[in-house]
C-alpha cells in the first residue's frame, strides 16, 4: 500500500510535513497546499515557500494546482518543472464557496464540456505527470458517470477520488458506490481519498478493495499523525511520541510565526481535529479555543497529555 498526506490549506505547510516526517516517516507522497496560477504575478511568498527544493529535501513532495484556465496550468507546470518537480496534481475536488464560485476546484465539475476541453489542452502540452483529485460531482453522484467518462480520455498518472459531492463538503458518508463504480469502469489507476480515520476503516477499506494499492489520507493524520505508522505496525496510539512531535511544533510555530495569537490559532486548527483521540477531555478542548496565551494553552495541553 502507498500512503498519501492530503493538503490542508494553512495546515500541511512545508513547516509540518518536515515535522512530520521526521517523527513518523513512512508516507510516500506528501500533497502540498493547492497554488492558483496568476498571469500578472509571480509566487506569493507563502506558495514559494511551500515548493522550494530546500524546504522539501528527503521528501516526495507533489505541487496541487487550482486552476479552470489551461494556459495558467502549463506555464506553472514548467516553472515546477524548472524547479525539479516531475508531477503535478490537479485540484478538482475543493469545496470551498469562493473557490466554487470561480468554477474552480468542485465547481468546475458542473461544467463537462469546458472541463473535457480544459483537460485535452495540458495533458496534450504538459511535459510532467499530472494527477487528479476529484469529487464525483457538483450536485448530484449521477454527475459521476460522465465526468468518469471524460476523465477516461486521458492517460494519468492516477485518479484520486473522494467519494463525495461538492454539496456533502465532508458531512454523510463517502459514497462508495461510486467509488464502486470506478474501481470497475476507470482505465487509470485509483486511489482513494476519504474518511480513513484509524486502524479499524482501513481493514474495513482494503477489505472490500484488496486491488485498490494506495490511499490518500488528510483529517484522520492531522487527528493522529502517526496514523500510516500505527496501520503498518499494528500498534497502539503512542501517546509520548505524540507529545513530543506536538512539543516540537509549538517551538517551530513560535520560531515562524509573530506573537502568541498567531502561534495559537494555528495550533487551535490542529486541535480541531487532534482532540479526537482524546475524548474525555471536552472540558480541556474548551479552554484551548479560549486560551490567549501561550503559558495558559501549555497548561491546558499538559493536562490533557497526562490524562493519557
Amino acid at each position: 500500500m502507498k500512503y498519501y498526506f492530503a493538503p490542508l490549506e494553512g495546515l500541511t505547510t512545508y513547516i509540518y510535513r518536515n515535522l512530520h516526517d521526521r517523527y513518523y516517516p513512512g508516507i510516500d507522497k506528501y500533497f502540498t497546499p493547492f497554488i492558483v496560477p496568476a498571469a500578472k504575478r509571480n509566487f506569493r511568498t507563502r506558495e514559494l515557500n511551500e515548493i522550494l527544493p530546500e524546504h522539501n529535501e528527503g521528501l516526495n513532495v507533489v505541487p496541487q494546482i487550482l486552476t479552470n484556465n489551461a494556459e495558467g496550468f502549463l506555464k506553472l507546470a514548467t516553472e515546477l518543472k524548472k524547479m525539479g518537480y516531475k508531477e503535478v496534481n490537479l485540484n478538482l475536488g475543493c469545496p470551498s464557496g469562493t473557490v466554487v464560485s470561480s468554477g474552480k476546484g468542485s465547481g468546475f465539475l458542473a461544467e463537462p464540456g469546458k472541463l473535457d476541453e480544459f483537460l485535452y489542452e495540458i495533458f496534450s502540452k504538459c511535459e510532467i505527470d499530472i494527477t487528479i483529485k476529484t469529487r464525483i460531482g457538483k450536485m448530484d453522484r449521477e454527475e459521476f458517470p460522465r465526468l468518469l467518462d471524460i476523465y477516461n480520455k486521458y492517460s494519468m498518472k492516477e485518479l484520486i477520488i473522494h467519494p463525495r459531492v461538492r454539496e456533502q463538503f465532508y458531512q454523510g458518508m463517502p459514497d462508495m458506490d461510486s467509488f464502486e463504480y470506478a474501481v470497475d469502469n476507470s482505465i487509470n489507476k485509483l486511489c482513494y481519498n476519504g474518511d480513513i480515520v484509524d486502524k479499524n476503516t482501513y481493514n474495513t477499506f482494503v477489505k472490500k478493495y484488496p486491488d485498490i494499492d494506495r490511499i490518500m489520507i488528510g483529517r484522520g493524520l492531522i487527528s493522529n499523525p502517526g496514523l500510516v505508522n500505527q496501520i503498518k505496525s499494528n500498534k497502539d496510539i503512542d501517546y509520548v511520541k505524540l507529545r513530543e512531535f506536538h512539543s516540537e511544533l509549538l517551538s517551530i510555530y513560535k520560531e515562524h510565526l509573530f506573537g502568541d495569537i498567531n502561534v495559537l490559532n494555528k495550533l487551535k486548527e490542529v486541535w480541531f481535529y487532534m482532540i479526537d483521540l482524546f475524548p474525555e477531555c471536552e472540558k480541556q478542548y474548551k479552554k484551548i479555543k479560549k486560551s490567549k496565551h501561550i503559558e495558559e494553552y501549555i497548561k491546558v495541553v499538559n493536562e490533557i497529555f497526562d490524562s493519557e
